[in-house]
């Protein structure tokens, strides 16, 4: 039973992948706006009514959401060391979605494309923000916090920035990975990004 169940496993991964590489090629190949869930679906060997079993419409497919991102960065937090800071949890999460991303080979022509389309990129901020939500309520617990505090949010906030910024710098300059770019935004993020704010000057 357990040796079925993970046949299924990867034959569900291996079909999400396989629309995600579909949607991504087609959305270069044509544009995002003139690209069909049928083709896709044709695309990946399936049909309609599979595609919409992995995503809920073809920008999720393009972006290529993959909610075991999510369930693995809230498993992180839940199981992460009690010394380790609450940036650096954010930091390991972050990177490793990004290796998954990167090992698809796939992470700077999807980044290029999402900036290049207010469709997608309306559509990541909004998935962005449901997954923040999520994340905070995680990290706010972990940081034993109550409820409504702002120091939480504003870490998962600034973190999910950082990401998008250095996707839209990549873009400019795409010598530089993104990962790299991610990395020199947590660091700024670590220091303070402006320790000469005056706090008095600005009540």
């Amino acid at each position: 039973m357990g040796a079925e169940g993970g046949l299924r496993e990867r034959k569900k991964l291996q079909t999400r992948a396989a629309l995600a590489d579909a949607a991504l090629r087609l959305a270069l190949e044509k544009g995002p706006d003139h690209v069909t869930v049928e083709e896709i679906a044709e695309a990946a060997d399936v049909s309609v009514r599979t595609f919409f079993n992995y995503f809920p419409h073809k920008e999720h497919a393009i972006l290529g959401r993959n909610p075991e991102h999510l369930e693995r960065a809230l498993d992180r937090m839940r199981t992460a060391p009690a010394e380790e800071s609450p940036l650096t949890t954010m930091w390991y999460v972050v990177r490793d979605v990004l290796h998954d991303l990167e090992s698809d080979g796939e992470l700077s022509r999807r980044g290029e494309l999402i900036m290049s389309s207010p469709t997608l990129l309306y559509q990541l901020m909004m998935s962005s923000f449901d997954d923040e939500r999520q994340l905070t309520a995680a990290l706010t617990e972990r940081m034993g916090e109550p409820a409504g505090s702002i120091r939480p949010a504003l870490i998962v906030s600034a973190t999910g920035a950082a990401c998008r910024m250095a996707m839209e710098l990549h873009k400019a300059a795409p010598d530089r990975p993104v990962l790299e770019l991610v990395r020199e935004g947590f660091q700024l993020l670590a220091q303070g990004i402006d320790s000469a704010f005056d706090q008095k000057g600005h009540s």
